[in-house]
């Protein structure tokens, strides 16, 4: 006699195997832990395999969970867009997590008002902010996250779209010695500088260009992330960098002064990438859309231009 598909057992799966314990399953199903419990009990009876086991203090999943989760978590986006029509999304009966990775400055100043934002719109959803690594991790296209947000290259099964073009410009802290007056290009490459790149890197576009000049700078540094970079360059003599648009709430935030920089850098293009098996999600394009409105409300709060 075949047995009756519980939906619900699929998604209650899906969350359990993402959230790999049973209360994190149950915060993000708004459910008690008990209920949880008699769910994973119905699951492991329906899959005839335990899914999670104890590991320590925490709970691992089996291999056949580690086999299944890509799929399960195919089946249950798949289920969603297919009963939600995009006129029909309410926000605010939306649940669950929404996981957005992205530089740890772009968090900085993306993350309040999209908290707000949300909070407004759909008050039980919640948003999982996760920063970059020093590599390339592909997680769009292992679909571990629901949104990347920074300069993201094109690849297969993901879909990105340009948010914004910036620029970077140097900053340093109020008295420092090149304020008050014209820099040139000798003195603007021989104060120590401090750059940030989350992969190490001691070159760069930046650095090409001035090779062009037959000048190099004076790099004392190199840290990986801009809000790090930034809270260093508030309290040394050091000179850091700063995107025009998108921190300048950061910078203006830490009392710092932008300082003019004496050639022309290369364009910041920042865009936001999904797995493109979210392009008719009706939830993930509200998400997108509540993304693509915030970075412009930031991008266009530019206040007193800095120095040209």
């Amino acid at each position: 006699m075949q047995s009756r598909l519980d939906l619900n057992l699929l998604v209650a799966l899906d969350a359990l195997l993402e959230e790999g314990s049973v209360s994190g399953a149950a915060e993000r199903l708004h459910l008690s832990g008990p209920a949880m419990s008699r769910t994973l009990g119905r699951i492991r009876k329906a899959l005839g395999d335990p899914v999670l086991v104890r590991a320590g203090r925490a709970m691992a999943p089996t291999p056949r969970a580690l086999a299944i989760r890509g799929e399960v978590h195919e089946l249950v986006q798949r289920a969603r867009t297919l009963f939600a029509a995009e006129d029909d999304l309410d926000p605010a009966e939306l649940s669950g997590t929404f996981s957005l990775q992205a530089e740890e400055g772009t968090v900085a100043v993306l993350a309040g008002p999209l908290l707000e934002r949300v909070g407004r719109e759909a008050p039980d959803l919640t948003l999982r902010f996760l920063g970059e690594g020093p590599r390339d991790t592909h997680d769009l296209r292992r679909d571990t996250v629901d949104l990347e947000i920074g300069v993201i290259s094109e690849a297969a099964q993901t879909r990105t779209e340009p948010l914004l073009e910036d620029r970077f410009k140097s900053v340093v802290r109020p008295g420092h010695p090149l304020l008050g007056r014209e820099v040139t290009l000798d003195e603007w490459a021989a104060v120590p500088q401090l750059t940030n790149t989350r992969r190490g890197r001691l070159q760069g576009p930046m650095d090409e260009l001035l090779a062009e000049t037959g000048r190099e700078r004076h790099l004392a540094g190199t840290v990986p992330t801009v809000s790090t970079a930034l809270l260093i360059v508030q309290e040394t003599d050091l000179m850091g960098f700063a995107a025009e648009r998108l921190h300048r709430r950061l910078v203006d935030r830490l009392g710092l002064v932008w300082v003019p920089v004496p050639f022309e850098l290369p364009p910041l293009h920042l865009s936001m990438g999904w797995h493109a098996r979210y392009d008719a999600d009706p939830a993930h394009a509200w998400l997108r859309g509540c993304v693509r409105e915030v970075v412009h409300g930031i991008a266009d709060d530019t206040g007193t231009p800095p120095p040209a």
